[in-house]
């Protein structure tokens, strides 16, 4: 069974960084397209940024390109969201995901199908 577990989080000023971690287990990482999602108050859910397989490619929501990068560790099984520049609209929920990149699909199409338990974000103005 799939197992994905989150750290990090919690609450900073405006202008601060966090560092969101989410560690695999249960699976063959290096087969799974891996995501970060963030869901607000009375927000629909949103895709964050997600991350291929080979972490070769990684894509972002305009609203966080150029101040989060998402990372692979695939030795470790780790995913990490480093997140600078925060301000009040990125506090939200933040949730990682990972589905299996089966052949003929792309990361960016796939519906993500496991789910870590989310950490919430509070960015204070």
């Amino acid at each position: 069974q799939v197992q994905l577990v989150q750290s990090g989080g919690g609450s900073v000023e405006a202008g601060g960084s966090l560092r969101l971690s989410c560690e695999a287990s249960r699976f063959p990482f290096g087969s799974y397209c891996m995501a970060w999602f963030r869901q607000a108050p009375g927000k629909e859910r949103e895709k964050v940024a997600g991350i291929s397989p080979d972490a070769e490619d990684a894509n972002y929501v305009d609203s966080v390109k150029g101040r989060f990068t998402i990372s692979r560790d695939i030795a470790a099984k780790t995913m990490h969201l480093q997140m600078n520049n925060l301000n009040a609209e990125d506090t939200a929920m933040y949730y990682c995901a990972a589905s299996f990149l089966a052949s003929g699909t792309s990361c960016s199409t796939i519906q993500y199908k496991y789910w870590g338990q989310g950490t919430q974000v509070t960015v204070s103005s």
